[in-house]
């Protein structure tokens, strides 16, 4: 074989092999529930091993509160959850698609710490807490953002 031909064997077979390991990134990202929230809303991602965590209890008893859901939805935000590997928007659910696409693109683990995330509208990761996460410093960090202040 000329080294023309090997080059343009090599060439071909190696591009096939990168457009094949790239499918199913891409195939990933675009599952990835995020995507759809940016410039719209601002993702709150509470992620925890167990349905009777108390991050999760602690938020879900804030948001019941009328000030504080009012809070929450006049700063554009929704809520994520992924709860023992099960993830939902407000209480929708997600395919396993979408929650393992969700879980991959903020590098969570669902069996780890109990994980609380800002998103901004961005798309950006604003804030990383854990189990004791304030609300109000929450909303605070949200009415710093120059969108919200806009």
């Amino acid at each position: 074989m000329n080294p023309f031909a090997a080059l343009r064997h090599v060439l071909l077979h190696g591009t096939a092999c990168l457009c094949l390991a790239i499918v199913p990134l891409a195939a990933a990202a675009a599952d990835n529930p995020l995507a759809a929230e940016r410039w719209k809303s601002r993702p709150v991602v509470v992620v925890v091993p167990q349905a009777d965590d108390a991050l999760l209890r602690r938020l879900r008893a804030a948001l019941n509160e009328t000030v504080t859901r009012e809070a929450f939805l006049d700063r554009e935000m929704v809520l994520y959850t992924v709860v023992a590997g099960a993830g939902s928007r407000n209480d929708e659910a997600l395919s396993p698609a979408q929650t393992r696409a969700l879980l991959d693109g903020l590098k969570l683990d669902p069996a780890g710490p109990p994980t609380f995330i800002l998103v901004g509208k961005d798309g950006g990761v604003k804030m990383t807490e854990g189990a004791a996460v304030d609300l109000k410093a929450v909303f605070a960090e949200v009415d710093r953002m120059p969108m919200r202040q806009r």
